[in-house]
């Protein structure tokens, strides 16, 4: 593709300041666009950037999944150009944001970045997904054009934007269903004085099983943590038990789940603002 092509980004936290720095490398023409104050005044030049990717907080609060933050950038975007949303939301959300801005074209392109090799991460994805609202020639060109922009990932897929916007929460709930489980086999492991070491090789060895998120003591302390696990989740459980009432068992299945991980984080004091931020006051959050 061009790099005469203009690119706007909209957010620039870990993933937007990256993405930006990226292109920029690259040689594209990048405007960046946030509340700091070094980019702030360039609201206005988001409107001329043909593509523009939108990477801001989608948080989840006592009040629930807030995507109002979301629809503010959306806004910002010109019509007849293409807003790529890399933040996480529900499905739904960017068929709800086509009907209300129907002069621009809205996907979905979930981000799969670790906060501690995000740059890498960027510049060597191992997917790129886009997630399209109509099944029409100009969207699936729009689509192809957008995996053009990102470098080449060893998995590549143009799918509902539904789907799309499903599969970042299936990669972050088993994430953290898989942290909280292995730091129950963990305790396990030691009252029968079972070395985790061994646990955890024959797990790696083991094609049917995960290779990540099998280390019960990451980073600050144990548990599912950081910006995403802990927020994404919490919209997960609240998606499940609106759209499967009648699951009582699953719903606490997700609630167990909760309590287990908040118990972890708690214990080992790992990522208590994130998690009052989410659950509200210290009762609610389980510190």
């Amino acid at each position: 593709m061009h790099t005469k092509v203009k690119i706007g980004f909209i957010g620039q936290g870990w993933i937007g300041k990256n993405y930006a720095d990226h292109y920029e490398d690259r040689g594209f023409v990048v405007v960046r666009y946030s509340l700091d104050q070094e980019y702030i005044g360039n609201k206005d030049r988001i409107a001329e950037c043909d593509y523009v990717f939108i990477a801001v907080p989608t948080p989840t609060t006592t009040k629930g999944f807030d995507d109002s933050i979301v629809r503010d950038a959306v806004s910002v975007v010109g019509d007849g150009k293409v807003a790529i949303i890399k933040s996480t939301i529900p499905p739904g959300t960017t068929r709800k944001l086509c009907a209300q801005y129907p002069n621009k074209f809205i996907v979905h392109s979930p981000e799969f970045l670790r906060e501690s090799s995000v740059r890498y991460d960027v510049d060597h994805p191992d997917r790129v997904i886009v997630g399209i609202p109509e099944d029409t020639k100009e969207y699936k060109k729009i689509a192809e054009e957008i995996i053009r922009l990102h470098p080449k990932a060893g998995y590549v897929k143009i799918a509902p934007v539904e789907e799309a916007e499903f599969l970042k929460y299936t990669h972050n709930t088993l994430g953290y269903a898989t942290i909280v489980f292995a730091n129950i086999l963990y305790d396990l492991s030691q009252v029968y004085g079972i070395e985790w070491q061994t646990v955890k090789d024959f797990i790696l060895n083991n094609p049917w099983f995960p290779e990540k998120y099998i280390d019960p003591v990451h980073k600050s302390g144990r548990g599912a943590g950081g910006n995403c696990f802990i927020k994404d989740f919490a919209a997960f459980h609240e998606m499940y038990a609106r759209e499967l009432k009648g699951d009582t068992v699953g719903i606490e299945l997700l609630e167990a789940f909760v309590r287990k991980n908040k118990d972890l984080l708690c214990a080992s004091g790992k990522d208590i603002n994130i998690l009052r931020g989410v659950y509200g006051d210290e009762e609610n959050a389980g510190v």
